[in-house]
């Protein structure tokens, strides 16, 4: 059977636990060679390469994927997943939680993108995918701060994707609805009404689960979405938030 990242080389940050954990699976599932990343030590699953750096830390995060570079002589796939939210209204916001997010959330995300896509350029190109969100497309309320840093990955994506495009390098986003992880499944169980009402307002009636997410990362970093770049997917049930 064919497997859509047979001995691509990718890497996935944030992928100790939730979404990017899942992500990182599903790509060794489908025959990538796995680098997953995060800042945290973590025991990754049999058969994938575990890199612990903090993506904020621009030194650590070059010696990381220049040894995956030096390790497999090409990448071929990065997954910027890794993130971070603080759930503020307006008038609560704090400006050390909002800083935090933007140097997580996109100028980690940047500066991670501007070395890859470097090496990527060496073997005649690759796909980037970044983890938006819906909140980013819908809006949100109680998530202004955090709506704003995943509107930046959206513009960074589609200018990216137009820069990057002459060196054969693709670059598309996923744009998640809300997601049972773990996380959400702890917020159910105290405010199950709350989420209730939230899922009233999905058309199909679920909640995204971490492999609906990983399938879509799946495809964008294939060669199945060889023509497709600077696209914004979402993958949201068809929520109205």
């Amino acid at each position: 059977m064919e497997r859509l990242l047979e001995n691509k080389v990718c890497i996935i940050t944030g992928a100790a636990q939730g979404i990017g954990c899942k992500i990182a699976q599903q790509f060794a599932q489908e025959g990538a060679i796995v680098y997953a990343c995060d800042r945290q030590d973590f025991t990754p699953q049999e058969g994938i390469n575990k890199l612990v750096f903090d993506i904020t830390d621009a030194v650590a995060a070059k010696q990381a994927i220049v040894s995956v570079f030096k390790a497999e002589g090409r990448i071929d796939v990065l997954v910027n997943n890794a993130g971070v939210v603080f759930n503020r209204k307006i008038g609560m916001i704090i400006r050390e939680e909002t800083e935090l997010m933007f140097r997580i959330n996109v100028i980690a995300v940047l500066e991670l993108i501007q070395l890859v896509s470097r090496l990527m350029s060496r073997n005649g190109g690759g796909s980037i995918v970044n983890i938006s969100s819906v909140t980013a497309q819908l809006g949100s309320p109680g998530q202004v701060a955090y709506s704003a840093t995943k509107g930046a990955i959206i513009s960074l994506t589609k200018s990216a994707a137009k820069e990057l495009a002459p060196q054969g390098i693709r670059v598309n986003a996923v744009a998640p609805g809300i997601v049972k992880t773990e996380r959400f499944e702890e917020l159910y169980e105290s405010d199950g009404q709350k989420i209730d009402k939230r899922i009233e307002r999905i058309a199909l009636g679920r909640l995204a689960t971490p492999e609906d997410i990983a399938n879509a990362c799946a495809f964008l970093a294939s060669d199945k979405a060889s023509y497709i770049s600077g696209e914004i997917l979402g993958v949201n049930g068809c929520a109205s938030i």
